[in-house]
């Protein structure tokens, strides 16, 4: 072999080790990237699709890798994905739980693992487990409800009765018995004067709890509620904490025949300001929804996260409201807000929280 062929040779083994070497250490660089598992409930709301996609903006730019995973409605489903979350080395879980009260379990693994457990918008239940909670002024989501209703009745004006209906969100949700007694604060002293009355007797989130947010089960039992109540009686309002569940709602009133001019909608609320309920307030359907501002959420769950891995203080508001049972989680609570068709506009399109085009 020629002298030259050897020092070419040479050349590319050298080349070829430097090459190598180079992506060793891109690749050591990488490693660097903290790992945030973030896990939502499910994508039959668009509203929890929104939270998702808003918290992997957040996180990315801060420069943190994401992990977004959906579990359809369905709490083994979550669990696994958490356990695969942990086992693929995740730093921190931010989990928005189907029912807070089943993952100590996953948790202690977490614990175990050093990694940092956010609970998103839903208070995760009986574990010491969980680091901090990201949510909204959730008994503040009732006050404003119950405030429609006085408001959409005009019930400082007016003699009454008044004839309301209560629904409840999903009870494996601890935000649902915050959204219920927050409206019951306001509206309790009515019914107790005999301004308002809830024909059904139904009262109390043990009777009208929705599992899971379900429009279809809120669509029955507000069927079974007219045909049980109301065949020689109006409904005028219904307490509704989700517009998924508004939406139930109204199919069933439409189809004993509210919407004319003889028998008009009654006042309705609702939450989250879903495209789909705000067309249906502009069409005079839904009366009201709540605006819980998730892109302000998932920036101020990032920035928490962002805080504690630096070993910074993180930024926390109220350290009383949210005992799981086990602790009382130190907590960040962001402001909603009411609307109708006086605000939606400036709210909701003003704000791109949702195009214009996306309402016609």
């Amino acid at each position: 072999m020629s002298k030259n062929l050897i020092y070419k040779l040479l050349a590319v083994v050298m080349l070829a080790s430097l090459v190598l070497t180079a992506c060793g250490a891109a690749g050591d660089a990488g490693s660097d990237q903290k790992m945030v598992g973030i896990s939502m409930p499910t994508k039959t709301s668009t509203r929890w699709i929104s939270d998702g996609e808003s918290m992997v903006k957040s996180f990315e730019e801060l420069g943190y890798a994401t992990d977004l995973q959906f579990a359809n409605d369905d709490i083994p489903n979550q669990i696994a994905q958490l356990e695969n979350m942990i086992t693929k080395g995740a730093d921190v879980l931010v989990i928005a739980a189907i029912d807070g009260s089943t993952l100590s379990d996953v948790l202690g693994k977490a614990k175990e693992a050093g990694v940092l457990v956010i609970a998103y918008d839903r208070l995760i239940s009986k574990t010491e487990n969980v680091d901090y909670y990201a949510t909204f002024d959730n008994f503040g989501v009732g006050v404003i409800q119950g405030s429609q209703i006085i408001e959409g009745l005009d019930l400082e004006n007016q003699a009454g009765p008044f004839n309301v209906e209560l629904f409840g969100g999903s009870p494996d949700d601890t935000n649902a018995f915050y959204f219920y007694d927050g409206a019951m604060s306001v509206l309790q002293p009515y019914i107790d004067e005999g301004k308002l009355v809830v024909q059904s007797g139904q009262m109390g989130m043990d009777v009208v709890g929705t599992l899971r947010w379900d429009g279809a089960v809120a669509q029955s039992r507000m069927e079974n509620l007219l045909s049980a109540n109301y065949t020689d009686k109006r409904v005028d309002a219904v307490l509704s904490p989700y517009d998924g569940l508004s939406r139930g709602i109204i199919a069933a009133l439409r189809g004993v025949g509210y919407g004319t001019a003889d028998q008009p909608w009654p006042v309705i609320t609702g939450q989250d300001a879903e495209v789909a309920s705000v067309k249906a307030m502009i069409a005079g359907e839904q009366t009201y929804t709540v605006f819980k501002d998730t892109r302000e959420l998932a920036a101020q769950t990032a920035k928490m996260v962002d805080q504690a891995l630096k070993g910074e203080t993180v930024e926390i508001n109220d350290t009383k409201t949210y005992d799981n049972g086990v602790k009382v989680v130190p907590s960040y609570l962001l402001t909603p807000y009411s609307v109708d068709l006086s605000n939606y506009e400036k709210l909701l399109i003003e704000s791109g929280y949702i195009k214009a085009e996306d309402l016609k």
